[in-house]
């Protein structure tokens, strides 16, 4: 379930256009008015707004948005105004540039979507960037753990409920004799399965495991498996089992200790506050004793937590 909070009187996008316009206008930016529109416009009209805006003044709504705001919240507001497929594809694209590669990013993003959803990244990133994301990742990333992103974004999942149990126990026998069985790991055996079966089915994988072989397969990963190859296989287990739950455990890495960790603030609740954001701060206050919201009051300041607050809708 979602968290920004939408007008339940239709909005008119030339109007909104209008406003940000005059939001521009003149010295300085009317940050306030900005984000007073944005935060609570959702994806279609966001779209809207971003067309009307180019039909009146003949610029694009996030050059001049990119021109206005700067720090955090400029990254923020640039990255909410696309769709979902855009911002994920920008995400990587940043992630993947030479001098400010986010390995942890690239994964999160590959390992948390379905296979219909890197789909669409894909081709968005090609006809955006004119370059394919097998390629720069080939460029930037090595070993086991571009070996598990490129079967990712290239393998087609099922994305249904059903599971066959004996295909499942198969599997489960297969990872224990490519792990934990064996004196070193057949990771070959790990990214087939991982990056091919649907998430119902690693489910049924992992409870397959526990039921043969006593211990859990989240265990196995971390024992048999390191850097970011485990961060992948980790990502992908815990997305099967518990999407909101992992993101939660995202949210509160990226602001335990000294300082917070922006990038990754940014990216979990502009990708997640259209999609399962409730749920999301359900297992936050559920395993951390403390509302997102105020975590997130607590470690930003200024416009920039006015608006992450804002996707985040009321703090119940």
């Amino acid at each position: 379930m979602a968290t920004i909070t939408v007008s339940p009187v239709p909005v008119s996008p030339r109007d909104d256009a209008i406003q940000l316009y005059k939001a521009f206008k003149g010295l300085g930016c009317d940050t306030a008015t900005v984000i007073g529109i944005l935060a609570h416009r959702d994806a279609t009209q966001r779209a809207y707004i971003r067309q009307e805006y180019q039909t009146m003044y003949d610029q694009d709504i996030l050059k001049r948005l990119a021109s206005e705001l700067s720090g955090h919240l400029q990254i923020a507001v640039s990255y909410w105004m696309h769709d979902p497929a855009a911002r994920d594809a920008h995400i990587l694209r940043k992630g993947l540039t030479r001098n400010f590669i986010d390995l942890e990013g690239i994964t999160e993003v590959i390992c948390s979507r379905t296979s219909s959803q890197l789909q669409a990244v894909t081709q968005i990133y090609h006809s955006t960037f004119g370059t394919h994301l097998e390629n720069d990742i080939k460029l930037q990333i090595f070993g086991d753990s571009q070996k598990i992103l490129l079967a990712c974004i290239s393998k087609q999942r099922y994305e249904g409920t059903e599971v066959d149990r004996e295909m499942a126990a198969k599997d489960a026998k297969a990872l224990y004799k490519a792990g934990e069985k064996r004196l070193g790991t057949d990771e070959k055996v790990f990214v087939q399965i991982f990056s091919e079966r649907s998430r119902a089915h690693l489910v049924a994988i992992n409870t397959c495991y526990h039921d043969m072989y006593g211990g859990s397969l989240k265990k196995a990963v971390k024992k048999e498996t390191s850097g970011l190859f485990k961060t992948a296989l980790l990502t992908i287990l815990q997305c099967a089992e518990n999407p909101a739950k992992y993101f939660a455990k995202m949210l509160y890495k990226a602001m335990k200790g000294l300082g917070t960790f922006d990038t990754r603030l940014i990216r979990v609740i502009v990708t997640r506050a259209e999609i399962d954001m409730q749920y999301i701060k359900a297992e936050y206050r559920n395993k951390y004793n403390k509302s997102l919201n105020d975590a997130v009051h607590s470690e930003t300041s200024g416009h920039y937590r006015t608006f992450l607050l804002s996707l985040l809708g009321p703090n119940h």
